[in-house]
């Protein structure tokens, strides 16, 4: 019925790192069915700090056999088991990357010690295998090699088994429980807190330290979205072992939640937050007169001394946007350095007739610069959510009452909470106002 797993590995991400040692206890509810241990060479040099720390060593491993030879056992020893391990996602990625590896798919339904742990000795200091098997009294041999933590693993699974484990163990299988997908370190309660509702969710490390913000429609749906997959890179599973807590703030609707994720991303500049970091290289759309006198504009990288009409933190989109006004305002695309294929341009218009066209976009361009609030039916309560934006930057955002009169623009600046703005937001309020332009609503400045 179970196979209780432990293996010992040459680093902590299965992709690129081998397994040195592997030991399976097979049980079958009440007993003990059978036993596999066996180093493995793992082709690869075992890093000093994994060879202290385990004692295994590269002489050792080096007659041992490959994985792909002892593959087969270990798959037919696993195949129709409950998978069971002390922090089982860690073990099962290996596992399951490894039989990939050499054509072997095998998939299991997954208990993991820890979380069963936590269930049935609630208040326990620390939670790793070492920790509580002092806490419990469970001996253990040779801590930090398969065989030695495989057998405490065993006695802890017996151990909460006598403690209502029958009860625990049905919950934690069930399709709906979430428990067993959650980060190692990450309490379940924190996932069951969150509403689903709009918002901003924190991941914070063992210190508190945010590392991760992100947005959400619904907070508990998406952060959960995290912790699905097996995924068995450097980078996520380094994530996942750093989350020990979650912390979140409601807000009215997605679109605010997307402005406050830009806002915190700049304030806290969080670890695991990689593409908004990035996001200030910037492009503008610039205006020029050429040798002939003909208004052109064109797209190029942000300059410090020049102030671009628009601009932009991706390449497409500035792309997009002037394709736009080429075709809104029947500008000439080879003129405004979108249509490469044209050498010689050749307009048949004189240069007052076509800068007259320019024209009219640039005083689009401008007019966007004005001061407008961006309205949103919430989506829990009466209120109304309000962006407001004054002469073409952000100012803020909040709620406003059911029955708020919208056009008087001191009076929403009265409910409104102020942020900084930067060029993330900018062009999301771009984009979301060539979308939806009913909910724009221009303002007197």
């Amino acid at each position: 019925m179970y196979a209780i797993v432990d293996i010992e590995t040459t680093g902590s991400h299965a992709a690129d790192n081998g397994i040195t040692e592997i030991a399976i206890v097979l049980h079958d509810g009440e007993k003990i069915e059978g036993r596999f241990s066996t180093l493995v060479n793992p082709l690869v040099a075992i890093p000093p700090y994994v060879v202290s720390l385990t004692g295994i060593t590269n002489n050792m491993v080096a007659t041992a056999p490959l994985f792909k030879d002892i593959a087969p056992n270990v798959h037919r020893l696993l195949q129709g088991r409950i998978f069971v391990a002390h922090n089982v996602n860690f073990d099962y990625s290996f596992i399951r990357h490894h039989l990939q590896a050499v054509g072997l798919h095998w998939q299991a339904r997954k208990l993991c010690t820890l979380r069963l742990a936590r269930a049935a000795f609630p208040g326990l200091p620390k939670y790793g295998l070492g920790h509580i098997c002092r806490s419990l009294d469970i001996p253990v041999t040779d801590r930090h090699r398969a065989t030695g933590d495989a057998d405490a693993t065993t006695i802890l699974l017996e151990k909460i088994m006598v403690k209502g484990g029958e009860k625990l163990i049905k919950e934690f299988l069930k399709k709906e429980a979430k428990e067993q997908i959650l980060p190692p370190n990450l309490p379940q309660d924190h996932v069951k807190s969150l509403p689903n509702t709009p918002g901003v969710y924190y991941f914070h490390d063992s210190k508190g330290t945010v590392i991760y913000v992100g947005k959400a429609k619904m907070l508990r749906k998406r952060v959960v979205s995290h912790f699905t997959g097996l995924d068995t890179g450097k980078k996520r599973q380094s994530f996942l072992r750093d989350i020990y807590s979650i912390t979140f703030k409601e807000t009215p609707t997605e679109l605010t939640a997307s402005i406050l994720e830009s806002v915190e991303i700049k304030r806290l500049w969080p670890v695991h937050n990689v593409s908004q970091k990035n996001a200030e290289k910037l492009f503008g759309i610039y205006l020029f007169e050429d040798g002939r006198g003909y208004l052109r504009l064109a797209i190029d990288k942000k300059r410090k001394l020049l102030e671009p009409l628009v601009s932009f933190n991706i390449l497409s989109d500035a792309h997009r946007y002037l394709w736009k006004l080429v075709k809104d305002f029947q500008l000439d695309a080879a003129c405004c350095f979108l249509d490469k294929s044209v050498k010689e341009i050749s307009l048949t218009e004189t240069p007052a007739e076509y800068n007259a066209k320019v024209q009219k976009a640039v005083l689009q361009m401008q007019e966007e610069k004005g001061t407008y609030a961006i309205i949103e039916t919430c989506d829990t309560g009466n209120d109304v959510s309000c962006i407001l934006v004054e002469k073409g930057r952000f100012f803020g955002m909040g709620l406003l009452p059911e029955k708020a009169n919208p056009f008087e623009i001191e009076h929403i600046r009265g409910h409104m909470t102020p942020y900084p703005e930067n060029e993330v937001l900018k062009n999301m309020l771009r984009s979301y106002s060539e979308k939806y332009p009913s909910r724009v609503l221009q303002l007197g400045a």
